[in-house]
């Protein structure tokens, strides 16, 4: 796998050329959609004041035309940048995957499997899942595969109004590993201590009846950001070396996501959490400036990191 260096350099010199030409796509997009939105906005708004009388007597309208209007609005922008996206994708990100290497294989509209997510038992199950940015194959002797993911619970309240609420949304990063782990263990962003403090959220953190037992680390700083549970106590302490600890809150600090790892049968499940699609372009921000995808390559380097810092990790092999 190439250095993050190196990709930089490909990025804003290879690519240059075609991050120009759609820079210029780019902006004539954003022109036509301001001034179609305006145009939409006033049509809206001049309904509104026609009906101001019925909407004296009965205010549920002026509901139903503000949920129109960001329904009807939603469908328009999506229906506007569609052909860009699918462009950029095409032209920029999957020159950008075969440049990290060349046995990677891209696909826009697929994502890594609801099974799999299930699987790393890193979040409770979903009700709906959706993706895209789809890669897989084989990096530096491990099969890997990743992708923007999207993961919704579903809730009904009593009235039977139902409503969806976010689990996971960002890249999520499967790998798969050549030999087993005994037990399982999981690594999750410490929230309770954080919100808590250390006293109310040792005992939330030991106490938390859908994990493992607790695993108390021995480095303050990596405790302070995440809280670790396993089955088995000394294959965790293994696993979470002192390095790799510190490997992931470097990562944690300079990229501000929370971090989800599991370590289960002879897989690797790694969730960043980003709040969005880490790889739609932004049409209000310049395709010259754009450093989502580094952003991408830096995540995948520490997955790689991970998998990399175990296969060499003698105490984690020698006990089996």
């Amino acid at each position: 796998m190439k250095s993050t260096s190196k990709l930089t350099d490909f990025y804003y010199k290879t690519l240059y050329p075609t991050l120009q030409k759609l820079e210029k796509d780019r902006k004539n997009l954003r022109h036509r959609i301001i001034v179609i939105g305006v145009i939409f906005t006033l049509v809206v708004g001049l309904i509104t004041f026609a009906l101001s009388s019925s909407i004296a007597q009965d205010p549920d309208i002026l509901f139903f035309i503000g949920f129109a209007y960001f329904a009807i609005a939603t469908l328009i922008y999506k229906f506007l940048i569609k052909d860009y996206t699918k462009e950029f994708k095409q032209n920029v990100i999957r020159p950008l995957i075969h440049a990290i290497d060349e046995k990677l294989t891209y696909t826009c509209d697929n994502h890594v499997s609801e099974h799999l997510f299930k699987r790393s038992d890193l979040f409770s199950e979903p009700d709906r899942m959706s993706g895209n940015d789809y890669v897989r194959g084989n990096l530096d002797s491990t099969k890997i595969e990743f992708s923007d993911l999207h993961a919704e619970k579903k809730h009904k309240d009593s009235k039977g109004k139902v409503s969806w609420s976010t689990l996971f949304r960002g890249l999520f990063i499967v790998a798969e590993f050549n030999k087993n782990f005994h037990g399982k263990t999981i690594v999750l962003p410490d929230t309770a201590q954080s919100t808590f403090g250390n006293l109310i959220g040792n005992w939330l953190q030991s106490n938390n009846f859908n994990r493992e037992e607790l695993v108390k680390m021995d480095d303050n700083n990596f405790e302070r950001e995440f809280v670790v549970y396993s089955s088995d106590q000394i294959e965790a302490r293994y696993i979470l070396s002192h390095s790799l600890m510190k490997r992931l809150l470097i990562f944690k600090e300079k990229s501000k996501h929370p971090v989800y790892i599991s370590f289960i049968g002879n897989h690797i499940h790694m969730a960043i959490y980003y709040d969005k699609d880490l790889f739609e372009p932004s049409i209000f921000r310049s395709l010259l400036e754009y450093r989502i995808a580094m952003e991408y390559v830096k995540t995948l380097h520490l997955a790689i990191s991970i998998v990399d810092e175990l296969k060499l990790n003698q105490k984690l092999w020698s006990k089996q």
